[in-house]
Formats: C-alpha cells, sequence, structure tokens
C-alpha cells in the first residue's frame, strides 16, 4: 500500500513545485526569516527574528534585497561595521516622545521593535504581500506602538527589476506619541551593503538646484551605487502624496543610507499610515522619465506628470567624476 501511494503523492507535489519556480512565491523559515522569489529565485528576504539571546543581531525586522540571480544581499544586514543599525530596507525614529517619555527606535536604544505574528500573505504570477504585526517595546517589553507593516512585490516595468511597495500604520497605545529626530537618524530608509565602493556614489533629485539638506516634499529620490566587482544598482525611493507634508530627505551619504524624514504625532488610540515604493534596478541610474511614469503610477496620477528638472550629485565624500548620466 505504501509503495503503490508513492508515486501518486510525488505526483500530487509537482505542480506545487512548478508554480513556486514560475512568478512569486513565499518561503517563510518560521521564527526566522521570510523568503520572497520570483521564477524560483530570491528576490528579497524580510528578518523578523526576535531573540533576546541575540538581541543586537534580532532587535527590529527589515527586508533584504538580494541580487539578480538570488543569491546575496545588496543590502546591509546585521553586524555591518560601518552603523550596523542600518539594515536593508527599515523604519525607525531616533526621538519618540509618548507622554513625556523618551525612545529611541533607531539606534534601538533600551528596547526593540519585535515581530508578533505574520496576519497576511498571499503569493501570484503577478505579485506577492504579506503583513507583519510588529511592538515597538518599552524599556519594560510593553509595546507603545503596534505596527501593521505590508511589503507588496512586484516587477519592474522595463528598465527595472522589482517593485517593494513598503506600507506601516502605527498606532499610539500607551499615550499622545510624536515620531521626532532628524532626517539622518528618522524616518524610512534603505541601506546598501556594506561593502560599497564609496567613491562612486551619486543621487539624483527631482527638481533643478536641488540642495537636499534644506529642500522639502520631494515626490522622489535616485539613489545609484557600486558594489565589489563592479556591480552597480540604482534604487528609486518613491514619496506617496498621502504621506506627511513638509517631509525631508537625508539622501547624500556615500555609504548610501538614504530615505524620507517624516515628523508627526500620533494621538492616543490613533493610526498613522506612511507609504513608499521602492525601484530596483540592475545597472545605472534611471532616466527621469522612466522614474516620474512609475511614480504616477504608484500615486494614482491620471493625467501624465511633467518630466521634473533634475539635478544629479555625487555624494558627499564621493569623487566628482564618478557621478553618472542618467540612461537615456
Amino acid at each position: 500500500m505504501t509503495r503503490s501511494l508513492f508515486p501518486t503523492l510525488l505526483l500530487a507535489l509537482i505542480p506545487s513545485l512548478a508554480q513556486a519556480a514560475d512568478g512569486f512565491a513565499l518561503a517563510d523559515k518560521a521564527g526566522e526569516h521570510m523568503d520572497v522569489l520570483l521564477d524560483g529565485k530570491i528576490v528579497a528576504r524580510y528578518m523578523y527574528a526576535y531573540d533576546k539571546q541575540r538581541l543586537n543581531e534580532t532587535y527590529k525586522p527589515y527586508l533584504h534585497v538580494f541580487d539578480a540571480d538570488g543569491k546575496a544581499p545588496i543590502t546591509q544586514g546585521a553586524g555591518g561595521k560601518q552603523y550596523p543599525h542600518h539594515r536593508g530596507i527599515y523604519i525607525g525614529w531616533n526621538q519618540i516622545s509618548v507622554g513625556g517619555k523618551k525612545y529611541d527606535r533607531w539606534h534601538m536604544k533600551g528596547g526593540e521593535i519585535a515581530h508578533q505574528k505574520f496576519t497576511e500573505q498571499s503569493a501570484t504570477a503577478d505579485g506577492a504581500t504579506f503583513t507583519s504585526q510588529t511592538h515597538w517595546n518599552d524599556d519594560k517589553g510593553a509595546p507603545f506602538l503596534v505596527e501593521e507593516r505590508t511589503m507588496t512585490f512586484k516587477r519592474a516595468p522595463a528598465g527595472g527589476r522589482i517593485t517593494i511597495d513598503f506600507a506601516s500604520t502605527l498606532k499610539a497605545v500607551q499615550g499622545d506619541t510624536l515620531l521626532g529626530g532628524d532626517p539622518e537618524h528618522a524616518g524610512i530608509h534603505y541601506r546598501p551593503a556594506g561593502d560599497i565602493l564609496s567613491d562612486k556614489t551619486a543621487y539624483l533629485y527631482p527638481k533643478a538646484g536641488a540642495k537636499p539638506h534644506d529642500d522639502k516634499d520631494y515626490a522622489w529620490v535616485a539613489e545609484q551605487y557600486t558594489l565589489p566587482g563592479e556591480k552597480t544598482y540604482a534604487v528609486v525611493e518613491m514619496n506617496h502624496p498621502t504621506n506627511p507634508l513638509s517631509t525631508r530627505v537625508s539622501a547624500y551619504r556615500n555609504y548610501g543610507r538614504f530615505g524620507f524624514f517624516p515628523k508627526v504625532e500620533i494621538k492616543n488610540g490613533e493610526s498613522r499610515s506612511f507609504k513608499y515604493r521602492f525601484v530596483i534596478v540592475d545597472g545605472t541610474m534611471p532616466a527621469a522619465d522612466y522614474i516620474q511614469k512609475v511614480w504616477d503610477a504608484y500615486a494614482g496620477v491620471t493625467t501624465p506628470s511633467a518630466v521634473p528638472e533634475t539635478t544629479l550629485l555625487a555624494a558627499e565624500g564621493a569623487k566628482k567624476a564618478a557621478v553618472p548620466a542618467p540612461a537615456k
């Protein structure tokens, strides 16, 4: 009986294996990480482990982005040599005020952001999504913010490889909460791998004569960076129009950490949502018209936006000669 059933059981597994290798799929290593696969290759890995025995490694969840071969991350993870609290695509504020108490959930001092459970998981040929519920804990292990963090993955339009939509809803549960800080230490950011060739980092801004230290409310910012072996990548972070106004950006460091910094107050018992899209490109900086079209689709703009004038700058501390010309 057992022998006669074995071929049938084996055949029953074949469709699911084929489906996993065609289009998007999710693969969960329970308690450690969730892999997002496209055509059988890892495109991203959500690092959600929380273990007090290895707290420096697991004190906050973040998303690794992988190379086109699905072999290795192109983002920094735990143990990075420079600013090890910078990890992949991540969220945090270094100055959080709750009822007179102060918390730092950027450097992760005196508390953690701890994954609790997945409330949604789905994958089809065209996309994948999951929602991670997290607790932003105080120094006693009690949450002062409860988060629903949703990440959605799709193929990027031709010229890019993948789009990652990052959406976070934060609910204040211990009192009125102010999310504060500065663009260098707060917001929703992307951090390239730690072995980045820092002399070759550059940024593109959607404004003529851009002054990224002072300007507010960019629709998007793009970065080009290079890893050993002359492997070049571009990443665009897009700011959804429903996000808070007066949002500033940190996008000038030669080690590649960049992102948007919204400052907002959340009343006790209420929630606030943040939405950003990351476009991952294998190669050089995409052209502004490509970026603007993708932003229009993300923002729900029905009449195409005018392509903005742009400013292209070498990162601070990088060689000016390394500034690339955007693709045509």
